[in-house]
């Protein structure tokens, strides 16, 4: 059976759990990091040298690094709807999943989330948190501009290439901060709200992290 490492609270988990709902895989999900410990154990180790989550095992085959095991995940399980056979297909998928890994996760994760969800009250930097929240903003006007013509990223069905964005819209959504009028974002994120491994594995209440850096 496929196993799953990962705390469900972490962002990059989420996405590995959301597409295994969607992919309906049976699954053995361990809870670990964070709360749960266990990173820097012997036999952990041995499946991520890196001692981080996500990993999976399939097959007696470990898998770490959240994009290489959705990308794994797809290729072995889709039947190419979530991840076209066809290279260029492909590429265009690849080009958000890169896009949100290199622009939109380092601003929003990195610099609103942790920056100011995360980080002490009295220990936050708002000149750098305000320039995240103004550069998250610009790029959820960009993906509202793609999105004016299609339900999904991709077109009519859902993708990869929604998978690692739409991630972040739950906390983008939920947090206290200023965000721009990006109408076909939000309908795009009530269309993965009647998702129901959506709801199951990225709509969790995140305020034990309120304020926490130390894991």
């Amino acid at each position: 059976m496929l196993k799953v490492w990962g705390r469900p609270s972490s962002f990059n988990v989420q996405k590995v759990l959301w597409l295994v709902g969607e992919l309906g895989l049976a699954h053995d999900h361990i809870p670990a990091g964070g709360s749960f410990g266990g990173l820097d154990d012997a036999a952990f180790r041995a499946l991520n040298p890196h001692g981080r989550v996500p990993v999976i095992e399939d097959d007696g085959r470990a898998v770490w690094e959240s994009h290489a095991v959705l990308r794994y995940l797809a290729a072995r399980y889709s039947d190419g709807g979530l991840w076209a056979s066809d290279p260029k297909a492909r590429a265009l998928v690849d080009e958000w999943m890169d896009w949100s890994q290199t622009s939109l996760q380092p601003a929003f994760l990195n610099g609103v989330f942790w920056g100011f969800y995360r980080t002490p009250e009295e220990q936050r930097n708002w000149p750098a948190i305000n320039k995240s929240i103004d550069r998250c903003a610009g790029y959820f006007r960009l993906l509202d501009g793609i999105l004016s013509d299609r339900l999904y990223l991709m077109g009519d069905g859902l993708s990869l290439a929604d998978i690692p964005i739409g991630t972040t819209l739950y906390r983008y959504f939920e947090l206290d901060i200023e965000r721009p009028h990006v109408p076909n974002v939000e309908s795009w994120y009530g269309r993965l709200q009647q998702r129901p491994a959506y709801r199951q594995h990225v709509m969790i209440p995140f305020a034990e992290l309120k304020g926490r850096l130390d894991y």
